[in-house]
């Protein structure tokens, strides 16, 4: 039985005998439908029921379509997931496996591709089977073929009843260089032209694979088209076909991308202007000290950033390092103590910056002295 489901499967796949063909539509259609099942306990999986692209074709034959599905799994350490596709003639497909690691839930996009040459109507699964067992609901697609246009024989040659229809394809933009994120990058439209109003069925084909069809009203001229949106750099071509109510190709429309990041925006760059000297304090002249000495130097950024700095007065670093986070320009101030036993306050100040980038004010001489006390008036001897 097995063998039996397997060969009716690549009779669907690559054409069949009318009967075959017949047999195995017949047993597509009467499968029943298959809630999505799991067994109890371990870790958690599931998985979504089968996307068929294009899921309802109807145009000439063969057609590849595509079918995709999201399997989530619960991971602990290094975890392998085993899946197959489950097909609706009965037959299996072979057993995948992928290596999954890291912690949390994890989801995998499963694809495979079936061509087929004639009508057919079924449906896909997915079934896991490691580290847990799970099976999907099932997707369902179909498939309606049709008949080539016979070459014209004798009598059969086309008159003036029968409809002329044209087309003609085109890229937008025809090339794209750039970031490689979500969107539409290239744009293809395709013109179609009757000289009459009829239904036209088309198909769009990119790089030999059918990806969006449909059917339209066109009355004298008009515009169909479809949208990609590469993660990664290719060139190719797209090509729009018609087949009813009369056969056309369109010119070939092609394409190419260059994924690209933008350039990272230039580092912050820092500056600092020269340390002057911006107060004293007097007060300790009282206590037999030089007055306090109070700075002031301005620091300049081109961009967002903190910058870490520290100043270094004569000739010995602070020890603590400090921050600003800013954009642009600002101030920033220290002050010393007043010389002991002395009437001034003298020596070197200078501002050096280590991040983001290396700066330095230069060192700036500075010496301030307490004012003279003030002279006190003698006794004047009286008459």
């Amino acid at each position: 039985m097995k063998f039996a489901g397997l060969a009716a499967r690549k009779v669907a796949a690559f054409g069949a005998s009318a009967a075959v063909l017949a047999a195995l539509t017949a047993g597509l259609v009467a499968s029943p439908a298959q809630a999505a099942t799991a067994t109890k306990g371990g870790p958690k999986v599931s998985a979504t029921a089968p996307k068929a692209t294009p899921s309802k074709y109807e145009g000439s034959c063969p057609v590849k379509v595509n079918f995709s599905a999201k399997i989530k799994v619960s991971v602990k350490g290094k975890t392998e997931l085993a899946y197959r596709w489950l097909h609706g003639d009965g037959s299996k497909g072979k057993v995948n496996v992928i290596k999954l690691k890291g912690k949390g839930t994890k989801t995998v996009t499963v694809k495979q591709s079936i061509t087929f040459k004639e009508d057919v109507k079924g449906w896909e699964a997915v079934q896991v089977l490691g580290p847990k067992k799970y099976t999907s609901k099932k997707g369902y697609f179909s498939v309606s073929c049709e008949k080539p246009a016979e070459e014209p024989r004798g009598d059969d040659w086309r008159t003036h009843l029968d409809v002329t229809v044209s087309a003609h394809a085109w890229a937008s933009p025809s090339s794209y260089v750039g970031p490689c994120t979500p969107g539409d990058k290239i744009d293809f439209v395709g013109l179609i032209k009757v000289d009459r109003p009829s239904w036209v069925k088309y198909r769009w084909v990119l790089n030999g694979d059918v990806v969006d069809y449909g059917k339209v009203k066109v009355y004298d001229a008009r515009k169909v088209g479809f949208g990609i949106s590469p993660r990664h750099s290719q060139r190719g071509w797209a090509q729009l076909e018609v087949f009813g109510p009369d056969n056309a190709s369109s010119n070939r429309a092609y394409y190419k991308v260059w994924c690209k990041d933008p350039a990272p925006a230039p580092a912050p760059k820092v500056s600092v202007s020269g340390v002057s000297v911006s107060g004293k304090r007097l007060d300790m002249c009282a206590d037999g000290r030089g007055p306090g000495v109070d700075f002031k130097a301005t620091l300049t950024s081109t961009g967002p950033t903190t910058v870490k700095y520290y100043w270094v007065v004569n000739g010995v670093r602070d020890h603590n390092t400090l921050e600003r986070t800013f954009t642009g320009s600002v101030d920033v101030l220290w002050g010393v103590g007043g010389t002991h036993n002395s009437n001034e306050t003298k020596g070197t100040i200078e501002l050096v910056v280590i991040s983001p980038n290396d700066a330095r004010s230069g060192v700036t001489s500075f010496s301030e002295t307490c004012p003279a006390p003030a002279s006190t008036p003698s006794a004047t001897p009286s008459a």
